[in-house]
């Protein structure tokens, strides 16, 4: 397993391991970066062996190309995707150097910010292969915050609305949405059909008091539930790992009519027919 350290992710305001529908998120094998700007540092040091221009699927609010960009650290091979290169095969990296500019990736769903993918492999792996990835931790506690659902629309896009809630208690600290027993909840739910439980166990777990599924180690496949808002039908609750604030996102693959400064109250109900996309 490859331990990302604390002094990587403090360059970082949010991450994610499992807030994606890509194999290489498979199991919390990849982890996703999102940075405060449109640049991208460096979260390894390392060589740049490959740098690659792949074609995205067309999308109308994103590119057609994407990059990839492999760092041999010296341990292992990183594979960083999002980020338009200004860095070239030989150059040497430290943590925190410009590796370049955010892309907004036609891999994205539209309501997904940009951010710096990262996932790691044995130095004689394929680098190139989209599946392959060792398994990945980080080197730092999340605190499980708990929320009963209700917070106040502070971002709007066509497909996704922000809640300024809940309140991040301890600013500077990693923290995520918890269930209601406290474990921090990573990936979206339903619609990404697994997800991580940061906190680990194997006890069935519970989010306002409807059952969410049950740990396999952090990995969890949710159960099938319904998202609503306002007791109105939402795509699914994109939840991630925030070090100044939390913002829970509500996903609406097909738009929505709320506005900024509405108040919403966030409910699950159990469903066979949970909304998947991956």
């Amino acid at each position: 397993m490859v331990c990302l350290p604390a002094a990587a992710l403090e360059r970082y305001p949010r991450f994610s391991l499992y807030n994606s529908p890509y194999p290489a998120h498979d199991a919390g094998r990849a982890i996703d970066l999102y940075p405060d700007s449109n640049d991208a540092p460096s979260p390894v040091a390392g060589t740049v062996t490959h740098v690659r221009t792949v074609r995205c699927p067309p999308k109308p609010y994103a590119s057609d190309h994407d990059h990839l960009v492999v760092l041999d650290t010296g341990d292992h091979l990183a594979r960083v995707l999002h980020v338009e290169p200004a860095v070239a095969v030989g150059d040497e990296v430290a943590v925190g150097d410009a590796l370049g500019e955010l892309v907004r990736s036609g891999f994205f769903a539209p309501w997904v910010d940009n951010h710096v993918h990262l996932g790691f492999r044995e130095r004689d792996a394929d680098p190139v292969r989209a599946s392959g990835n060792l398994p990945l931790d980080v080197d730092i506690d999340v605190r499980g915050v708990p929320w009963d659902g209700t917070g106040t629309v502070a971002e709007t896009g066509e497909t996704y609305v922000a809640l300024d809630a809940p309140t991040h208690p301890a600013p500077g600290t990693f923290a995520a949405v918890g269930s209601d027993d406290g474990r921090p909840l990573d990936g979206g739910i339903p619609h990404y059909r697994h997800g991580g439980a940061l906190g680990g166990g194997d006890d069935p777990m519970t989010l306002f008091d409807t059952a969410l599924g049950t740990p396999d180690g952090r990995d969890v496949t949710w159960a099938g539930v319904a998202v609503r808002a306002n007791d109105r039908p939402a795509t699914g609750l994109s939840l991630f790992c925030g070090r100044d604030g939390l913002r829970a996102k509500l996903v609406f693959a097909d738009g929505h009519d709320l506005e900024r400064g509405d108040d919403v109250t966030v409910t699950l109900r159990p469903t066979d027919d949970p909304v998947r996309l991956d």
